[in-house]
């Protein structure tokens, strides 16, 4: 009798789990159906480790897909666009730092290629049309912003020289190539007021901006554009901006 009982409890143990497990895949697949974005990735030289979908939710990154990889040579993610956006594929992988992609999402399907040893700059993009213009733009920008760079360092040697005289050129020359970058930003952001990628760079590369010049940009936006993630926020910061008092 006893062995009995327990025969059946093992037996009711077994059904919850494979209840349990059953309406946890439907859970997953229905996911899948509901998603209106796809993420197929090729990864070379990736045997093990995971990749997680993100974006941002407010000033929160969170994930919206993961997959473990264990040799699988085809990984789909998935995940859900309402307007186009900002992604982040990240890869986490024991005994290597965590790296990651960042790209501009549309619904439909985004294919993204790279390497395991060089994850972040191999990375090659095809999906988005604002993908295409957000990439235009950085190669575009690439010169002035290797240039800055080069001047941080001159700055920084200068400094230590105590050359007065060098320090004051470069910091001439960094203002006024800050200057030609907010001016091509607000150009490039112009030139596409019909692309979210419009006020993502506002919000991105202007948010210390003169307030005019976010004002420009928000002012030509189509309605498509203004209704938009992006749109929506560039429209709240500067409103907040104006709020703010000024400094006497």
């Amino acid at each position: 009798m006893i062995f009995a009982f327990f025969n059946i409890a093992t037996t009711m143990k077994k059904t919850l789990f494979f209840s349990l497990l059953s309406i946890a895949l439907l859970f997953i697949a229905c996911n899948k159906n509901e998603s209106n974005l796809t993420v197929k990735i090729k990864i070379e030289g990736l045997k093990k480790g995971t990749l997680y979908l993100k974006k941002y939710e407010d000033t929160l990154m969170v994930t919206i897909d993961s997959l473990e990889i264990n040799g699988n040579p085809n990984i789909e993610l998935h995940g859900t666009v309402d307007t186009p956006e900002l992604f982040y594929l990240q890869l986490d992988k024991q005994g290597a730092k965590n790296e990651q992609i960042s790209f501009f999402a549309d619904k439909g399907t985004t294919e993204i290629y790279t390497s395991l040893k060089e994850f972040s700059y191999d990375a090659k993009i095809n999906g988005s049309q604002q993908q295409k213009i957000l990439e235009k733009y950085y190669t575009l920008i690439s010169k002035l912003n290797n240039r800055n760079l080069d001047l941080i360092k001159e700055q920084f040697d200068a400094s230590k020289q105590n050359d007065t005289i060098k320090l004051n050129a470069i910091k001439k020359e960094a203002n006024n190539s800050l200057k030609r970058k907010y001016l091509y930003t607000v150009n490039f952001a112009l030139n596409n007021k019909n692309s979210e990628v419009a006020p993502y760079l506002a919000l991105k590369e202007l948010y210390n901006a003169r307030i005019d010049l976010l004002d420009t940009i928000n002012k030509v936006l189509t309605p498509k554009v203004k209704a938009s993630k992006y749109g929506k926020s560039l429209q709240v910061f500067i409103n907040k901006i104006k709020k703010e008092p000024k400094n006497n």
